[in-house]
């Protein structure tokens, strides 16, 4: 069985277990500590990062992107990466702007959470946060090219979505009602979505 090294709050480490469930491909999860040196994680993946997916001999595969598309090989192709071109890419670029949605909210806990509050630098967090919102407004105002589809790209954007409710609270809902009614819409598409929600923060 593949083995998912992983933490139960990473939004990346969400889109993983959220497509291995709608493939119906089996995961065992290890938990990594990414601040444990010693931890094999290391060795598996130099960076440190999470996800990491161990399947046999296999080299280790990092980071989310490659390992989503590895899954959908195992499950036959065109599962949730699209074989027909333009739909392809679409995925692919809707995954990359979820992922730099992750990234933006990541590095506002980071700099919350390990940054003395005297050594913060408000005016960096506030561009992380522009981020953010710059970027859902933008898949607001579009949200009808997200369409119904599961794929890579929409597993992303929902994972992204409930990682910002998460880290950054729910205000990010008000305005975007389109992005809203979307995510409630991929739960009832995508059931294994809700069974990967982290614990409260």
């Amino acid at each position: 069985m593949m083995r998912l090294r992983y933490s139960p709050t990473s939004p990346f480490a969400r889109k993983v277990r959220t497509a291995a469930g709608h493939l119906g491909l089996p995961l065992d999860l290890e938990l990594a500590d990414t601040g444990n040196e010693s931890d094999t994680l290391m060795r598996q993946n130099p960076l440190g990062k999470l996800p990491v997916l161990l399947d046999g001999d296999r080299a280790p595969l990092f980071d989310s992107p490659v390992i989503l598309a590895w899954l959908d090989h195992k499950a036959g192709g065109g599962k949730i990466l699209p074989t027909e071109t333009d739909a392809r890419f679409e995925a692919m670029r809707l995954e990359a702007l979820a992922d730099g949605i992750m990234d933006a909210t990541l590095l506002v806990v980071y700099e919350q959470r390990f940054r003395p509050e005297s050594a913060r630098f408000d005016g960096w967090t506030d561009r992380q946060k522009l981020k953010v919102s710059r970027a859902l407004a933008a898949l607001n105002a579009d949200v009808a090219a997200l369409g119904s589809a599961v794929t890579t790209g929409t597993i992303a954007l929902a994972c992204a979505l409930e990682y910002a409710d998460l880290r950054l609270g729910r205000g990010w809902r008000e305005g975007n009602d389109a992005l809203v009614e979307w995510l409630a819409a991929f739960h009832a598409a995508c059931p294994s979505f809700a069974t990967t929600a982290p614990p409260a923060a």
